[in-house]
């Protein structure tokens, strides 16, 4: 069974696969909305509130992700401690990328309570899970009822995912 080390997030390594949204530090504010995409004129904006709960055990074996083709996704945290991203990018799938996930692009990260994120549309990811305890996020998308509002794929084989 693959192995895979969740580490640290930081920009720089997310950048691929979204956005990372935090506090706007000495300013009082950070615009995000040019990162929002909506690949649908039909669909309407979702504002949520989701529960993400921590793994039975450690460590996690990661079999399905999902993703959103057509719309961006982002996690803020309301009550969190530290949480859960697996990412992906999509396989070439003959000039498009509407593939599989590509486990070359797997990562993981570990992301602190104060920090959310912003999945690009498409980027295949884990479902949101906390760690320590469960947690409590806002969530954004755009979504019309139908089927392209989320794919899942099996993978060929586990990964076996050690968090620290």
């Amino acid at each position: 069974m693959r192995e895979l080390k969740a580490e640290p997030i930081d920009q720089a390594a997310f950048e691929p696969y979204g956005q990372t949204l935090s506090d706007p530090g000495v300013g009082n504010r950070t615009d995000y909305a040019a990162q929002l995409s909506n690949g649908r004129a039909d669909a309407n904006i979702n504002l949520a509130v989701v529960r993400a709960n921590p793994p039975k055990a450690l460590p996690i074996d990661v079999v399905k992700m999902e993703r959103h083709p057509l719309s961006s996704q982002a996690f803020m945290p309301l009550d969190c401690d530290r949480y859960l991203v697996i990412v992906a990018k999509p396989q070439d799938n003959d000039g498009g990328m509407d593939g599989p996930p590509d486990l070359s692009t797997l990562r993981a990260f570990t992301v602190p309570g104060d920090v959310g994120i912003n999945y690009n549309a498409g980027t295949w990811h884990f479902p949101l899970t906390s760690l320590d305890r469960s947690a409590t996020f806002a969530l954004l998308m755009y979504m019309d009822g139908g089927p392209q509002d989320e794919d899942w794929a099996t993978l060929p084989e586990p990964i076996q995912l050690n968090v620290n």
